[in-house]
């Protein structure tokens, strides 16, 4: 008995493979057929035509003939094209640039809150598996066979072929599901429904079957896995966003501090230097010299009104954290016209946030159409993306904050949303990228 499973599951591979190269050929068959009926069609009409010289008689016989002849060949035109249907939705279509190009977009269909709660429902459905293999659910067969007037000897032999078209099946599904990908399940879907349908079929003289109970098991398995890779993702990116927020807050701190100890600084030196020309002023041997000191005095006690306004300002961004600018920047050389990215930053000099956006990453350097200052930042900010929310050329992550929309429309929105002048620069720069097509116009 051992052999015969042995011989079985050897077997079984070969046998799937010359079953779907059967299915080829066969397809191949009928294809060449219905070409052969369609030919033979459009000859029957040309002889239709050619029936001007036969008698009345002849003619009505000969409609006839053809008008039988005709729809014979339409039942079998009709017969092929159904079979023809048929092989198409068993194809399976597994090449990666193919899937690229005709993938749809997926519809999450359970919506989990995190990845641990998608973690946690796979283990679920994991663990139900082999409950129900181990309970008989998952696939079971006819109890009515016996080997040499042995009952048992049959059920044992059944039991070995469920458990063969069990592990066929299961190796199938874990294979699919493990390289399931954003461009695929639909492919992978089809796959393991195929699978399921073929081995049942397999089973049939014996009366084993797959359940269908089994089958969702392992559906909901495929979307689960497609979707906790997607929150995955979802929570690698909201990470890092915030990893880069963190770096931002503790650059503007930082920033805040060493503008803290130069006003501090200036404070001290302003105050000391007032202290001597108070000195200077009482020793003052003329009225002369005792003037302009005294002008000397009050230009420096200027100063000090402008410091002690700088510390507050200082203390206002360091205690509101909604406070900063909001830019509106281009990259004519990476990502043509009309094309703006509208981010915020609340950094004390946000020129050096532009900087650092236009790093190695991109060929050009973003050039500057507007610095916003204000108290609310991140609510402006908001205000744009909303308004140009159909506009974005990522519609799937929203930390890409690029947007196809004109300078003119963006001045729009800050002026409704905005209620102090700005002043935005029309005309980009570009100069690398400009100096560049000028150096390809001439080489070319």
């Amino acid at each position: 008995m051992e052999i015969i499973v042995v011989l079985f599951a050897c077997v079984l591979p070969i046998f799937l493979v010359g079953l779907l190269g059967f299915g080829y050929y066969l397809y191949q068959k009928q294809s060449k057929q219905l070409h052969q009926i369609r030919q033979e069609s459009n000859s029957l009409q040309k002889t239709l035509s050619e029936t001007g010289a036969l008698d009345a008689h002849g003619i009505s016989q000969k409609i006839g003939e053809l008008e039988h002849t005709k729809q014979i060949a339409i039942q079998e035109v009709n017969a092929l094209s159904s079979q023809i249907e048929v092989k198409k939705k068993e194809i399976i279509i597994l090449d990666d640039e193919i899937l690229l190009q005709s993938f749809g977009f997926y519809k999450p269909k359970y919506g989990l809150e995190n990845s641990e709660a998608y973690e946690h429902r796979l283990d679920q459905v994991r663990t139900k598996q082999p409950e129900m293999i181990k309970s008989g659910k998952a696939a079971f067969g006819s109890t009515h066979w016996t080997i040499n007037n042995s009952k048992k000897e049959g059920e044992r032999m059944v039991k070995d072929y469920v458990k063969i078209i069990l592990r066929s099946f299961n190796d199938e599904c874990d294979t699919s599901i493990a390289n399931v990908k954003f461009n695929n399940i639909v492919a992978v879907e089809k796959k393991i429904h195929k699978s399921f349908d073929d081995l049942n079929k397999l089973g049939q003289r014996m009366t084993i079957t797959i359940s269908p109970q089994y089958l969702n098991l392992k559906l909901e398995e495929l979307y689960l896995c497609h979707e906790y890779q997607m929150k995955k993702q979802e929570e690698k990116e909201e990470q890092k966003r915030l990893r880069e927020q963190m770096r931002e807050e503790a650059k503007v701190m930082k920033e805040i501090e060493e503008l803290k100890l130069k006003v501090e600084k200036e404070e001290k030196h302003f105050n000391k230097a007032i202290v001597s020309l108070l000195e200077q002023i009482q020793s003052a041997k003329t009225n002369v010299e005792r003037e302009l000191l005294e002008k000397e005095k009050t230009e420096l006690e200027r100063h000090l009104v402008e410091i002690e306004k700088d510390k507050e300002d200082i203390l206002n961004r360091e205690k509101n954290t909604r406070a900063g600018y909001v830019y509106i920047i281009s990259n004519i050389g990476s990502f043509g016209e009309n094309v703006y990215k509208i981010g915020v930053t609340r950094r004390l000099d946000p020129t050096e946030r532009v900087d650092e956006l236009g790093d190695a990453s991109v060929p050009f350097n973003f050039d500057i159409h507007a610095t916003i200052f204000s108290d609310d930042a991140p609510a402006l900010e908001n205000a744009l993306h909303k308004a140009f929310e159909h506009r974005r050329l990522n519609l799937i992550n929203l930390r890409r904050e690029f947007f196809e929309v004109t300078l003119g429309e963006i001045e729009e929105v800050v002026k409704k949303n905005f209620n102090k002048p700005v002043e935005f620069t029309k005309l980009a720069d570009a100069e690398q990228y400009r100096q560049t097509e000028i150096l390809r116009k001439r080489s070319n």
